[in-house]
């Protein structure tokens, strides 16, 4: 029941911000990193397959990135606004250059408190693109999800 609450107030936040016709097309080196990033998921899976612990393809993600050319920065925190004061205390577990955040999870399915991780990670940096990457996927296609702020 409270989970059925919590999703319909997500599924509210999303409709406000369509509603606020602020939708502007991602920029195209965005769009294309995001296509790399999705390019390097598929290749680490490829190779390590689901059931590992988030952290080894967090490590291996970072090297498949790198050795495309991109660049990565690694848990980095995110500042939440709150009344004039900046708190810390969230981590994206990527941030890939020109500004895409990849969340990544090792789990069973994807919940909505996910999705909900990664668009607050967006609304706070400002960003526009996230990638929420579930490894836990037999065929990686059905574990990405793509969210655009």
């Amino acid at each position: 029941m409270e989970q059925d609450r919590e999703e319909a107030k997500w599924q509210e936040v999303l409709e406000r911000l369509e509603q606020r016709g602020e939708h502007r097309p991602v920029p195209e080196e965005v769009e294309r990193a995001g296509r790399e990033i999705i390019g390097a998921a598929i290749e680490v899976h490829r190779h390590l397959g689901p059931g590992l612990m988030e952290g080894v393809y967090e490590r291996a993600m970072v090297h498949e990135l790198q050795l495309r050319g991109l660049t990565v920065n690694q848990q980095v925190p995110i500042l939440v606004p709150y009344k004039g004061l900046l708190i810390e205390g969230q981590r994206a577990d990527l941030i890939v250059q020109p500004g895409v955040i990849l969340e990544l999870k090792a789990v069973d399915a994807f919940n909505y408190i996910h999705d909900r991780q990664l668009l607050s990670y967006l609304l706070s940096t400002g960003l526009r693109l996230g990638l929420l990457i579930n490894f836990h996927a037999k065929l990686l296609k059905h574990g990405i999800r793509r969210i655009v702020c």
